[in-house]
């Protein structure tokens, strides 16, 4: 029998994992696994699981939101990189798994976990830690992580809406210098995301249409600074319809890129907190991830 390791957040989403943990884990055994289950008890507890003990099994199952995937993917990096990594998406957005095609629905995704191989698939390296499909800043990034719980798990994608509206008030301005291929690009914003995803934050993606998520680059949008009120609802306008507007943004592939910033900027990895920084170095990492997927 093979070895499986079973991390699952039980507090993720509406909790619906809960009733469905003995389909699945029955599942798995009749597939020839033995099986650990590991219901994380604090934040970071999937990425020191992984990284200390994640050599001892064939295949880890992750189960929870993206902030669980993106927890799993760094203990996995730190580990080696090797490990098969199965996802079954039970958060609020659940939006790497959208980009992947994955079904919201437990059971269905646990089958293809049994069902299928696995296909590499690029992540992001950023100064040292890892992110799954984004790295942001600005407006609205906080949203992901200072929502109460109990506000996703109740209200779901409408929880992340209400908690943004409030951010508005306090719009900020960063002042960057970005490097990236030979170009460099100077300006004031008020966000901006490194991505390998077709969907943020439950939003599509103004990346969207430019997206591949194995080629080994990262989509980028910089969102400027509005200069008036008009701008402003233009700018939020074309972002939430998940178009890009090249008035208002710049928009580049690259698979390497260095962001500076005069003052310490607040930077989120998969809905995280990711630190608060001056300088960073963002690259792809081309089928680093090895994905349990169709």
């Amino acid at each position: 029998m093979k070895n499986l390791l079973f991390i699952l957040n039980p507090s993720a989403g509406k909790k619906h994992i809960r009733s469905k943990l003995f389909e699945i884990v029955d599942l798995f055994v009749k597939a020839d696994y033995n099986v650990r289950v590991y219901p994380t008890q604090a934040k970071e507890d999937a990425t020191r699981i992984v990284a200390e003990s994640g050599w001892m099994y064939d295949v880890i199952v992750c189960a929870g939101g993206d902030g669980t995937l993106d927890e799993v993917v760094s203990g996995c990096m730190q580990s080696g990189g090797e490990i098969p990594i199965g996802y079954i998406p039970c958060g609020t957005t659940n939006d790497f798994a959208r980009s992947l095609g994955i079904p919201k629905d437990p059971m269905r995704a646990a089958k293809r976990i049994v069902k299928y191989g696995v296909k590499p698939v690029d992540i992001g390296a950023f100064n040292g830690d890892y992110f799954a499909y984004v790295a942001a800043f600005g407006a609205f990034t906080e949203v992901t992580y200072t929502t109460p719980q109990e506000y996703k798990n109740y209200l779901g994608h409408a929880a992340y809406l209400l908690e943004g509206i409030k951010s508005v008030t306090g719009l900020a301005s960063y002042h960057m210098k970005i490097t990236y291929d030979g170009n460099v690009i100077e300006d004031d914003f008020i966000y901006g995301m490194v991505s390998n995803s077709l969907t943020v934050g439950g939003f599509q993606n103004p990346n969207s249409k430019i997206a591949e998520l194995e080629d080994g680059m990262h989509e980028v949008l910089l969102v400027k600074y509005p200069s008036n009120p008009l701008d402003l609802q233009a700018t939020v306008t074309s972002y939430f319809m998940g178009e890009y507007n090249p008035v208002y943004m710049y928009q580049f592939k690259t698979s390497k890129l260095v962001v500076e910033s005069e003052k310490p900027v607040m930077w989120t990895l998969d809905g995280e907190f990711g630190g608060n920084v001056t300088y960073i170095e963002i690259e792809n990492m081309h089928a680093a991830l090895n994905l349990i997927r169709k």
